[in-house]
């Protein structure tokens, strides 16, 4: 098994060049959507630092812990962003509640090339608000995550082509991920 990144490289590879931004570690109860498939919101756009991009829906495991988070999109705060809401972030996990029975499975880094088919592009729910859904699946508490498809966690559009990390398994519709460095 391969080891997990640790946090300062997690922050290395999410520190953009052309997208100011500042990682921090939140502790708390967050949405981890990293193996999470996305699905398109037909005709909604979000706007991520002046860009406009494609909304997408993620339904992500609910967890408690620190985690990384971009406070440039979070408004400075670590604090929930509402009643029955949480944000998306990111925690290095070995192995975490997973779709479709939301049992606990390893974690699992792959890589994959993104296309112009409805499904094979990717998401980016890294710091975007989540809806926590009022009933849980197999012991598990749950979020309905918002983002943008097809934007990097610097903030760039991602083209069909790019090679994208996830661990959302082989098949998965517009896994949450990013562009590999």
């Amino acid at each position: 098994m391969r080891p997990l990144l640790t946090v300062a490289a997690l922050v290395a590879l999410l520190s953009p060049t052309a997208h100011a931004t500042t990682i921090q570690v939140c502790d708390g109860e967050f949405a981890l959507c990293a193996a999470s498939p996305t699905t398109a919101i037909p005709n909604q756009t979000i706007t991520v630092n002046g860009a406009t991009f494609p909304l997408g829906t993620s339904v992500c495991p609910v967890l408690k812990g620190p985690a990384l988070a971009d406070m440039d999109l979070m408004n400075n705060s670590c604090a929930n962003p509402g009643p029955g809401k949480v944000w998306s972030l990111f925690q290095p996990r070995k192995q975490f509640p997973q779709a479709p029975t939301w049992s606990t499975q390893p974690a699992a880094f792959r890589k994959f090339t993104t296309t112009a088919t409805p499904t094979g592009g990717m998401s980016n729910m890294f710091s975007f608000p989540c809806n926590v859904r009022p009933k849980q699946i197999n012991k598990t508490k749950l979020a309905d995550c918002y983002g943008p498809m097809n934007e990097s966690p610097t903030g760039v559009a991602v083209p069909p082509g790019t090679e994208v990390m996830t661990q959302s398994p082989a098949g998965a519709a517009n896994p949450v991920g990013g562009p590999t460095p």
